[in-house]
């Protein structure tokens, strides 16, 4: 099989390209969805603004002795800074996602009396957060659809031939314009999971892939089956 030549692909067949991929990767991954545990939108916004540099799993561990000790934005806002510090201890960078937690929780009181807004405007005012951050919470808290740049979904968008930016804004909006808007949470968790399950940065598991018929990028790593096999992840990276 060769790479698919995408140098004559209209918008009109692209579009039917990206969406004939993400149907394939629901099938692929139909228990897709966010790996980080919450419980609520407080919760979702603090676990992915920790998730930074580090892994899920790592903020997953931390996350039940946290909220235990400071379970809203009021309580998080008034932590004593040597216990906040020692309990994110384990995921790295500690002081700088202490002052972030503290921050934000001082912000979440003082200017939304204690509650997660649920637009986008209101939630990359607060401290640490940008439109990455802000849409994981709206399409996983609030049910508004919205696409998560991250390293992974840049990736596969450029590889994919869905876009050849790198600014994640610019991403955004044009794996946006691909498909429908109800599509788009879901979307970002169906590429989320193939890029740490099977499309790696570095050697991407090509002859084990389901969409490699419709990939350009076809070949990046090993094509044969058995040999792609091995790479492939059952999980998300540790």
């Amino acid at each position: 099989m060769r790479p698919i030549d995408i140098t004559e692909e209209t918008p009109t067949q692209l579009v039917r390209r990206a969406r004939k991929i993400d149907r394939v990767l629901a099938e692929t991954y139909p228990d897709a969805k966010a790996e980080l545990d919450f419980d609520n939108a407080f919760e979702c916004l603090v676990v992915t603004v920790l998730s930074a540099q580090t892994t899920d799993k790592r903020v997953n561990a931390v996350r039940p002795t946290l909220f235990a000790a400071y379970p809203d934005p009021a309580s998080m806002a008034s932590a004593d800074r040597a216990h906040l510090e020692q309990i994110v201890g384990p995921l790295g960078f500690f002081r700088a996602k202490t002052e972030s937690l503290l921050k934000l929780s001082a912000a979440l009181v003082e200017k939304y009396d204690g509650q997660v807004p649920a637009r986008l405007d209101d939630l990359v005012t607060l401290p640490g957060v940008g439109r990455k951050t802000a849409n994981v919470v709206l399409g996983n808290a609030f049910d508004v659809p919205g696409i998560t740049v991250d390293t992974h979904f840049g990736r596969l968008a450029r590889r994919l031939g869905w876009t050849d930016e790198t600014d994640p804004v610019k991403v955004e909006h044009a794996v946006g314009a691909l498909f429908p808007k109800r599509d788009w949470t879901m979307l970002s968790h169906h590429l989320i999971w193939h890029g740490r399950r099977r499309c790696h940065a570095k050697k991407p598991a090509c002859g084990a892939c389901p969409v490699a018929r419709w990939c350009p990028s076809y070949g990046t790593g090993p094509t044969d089956p058995v040999e792609a096999d091995k790479l492939v992840r059952t999980e998300g990276p540790n």
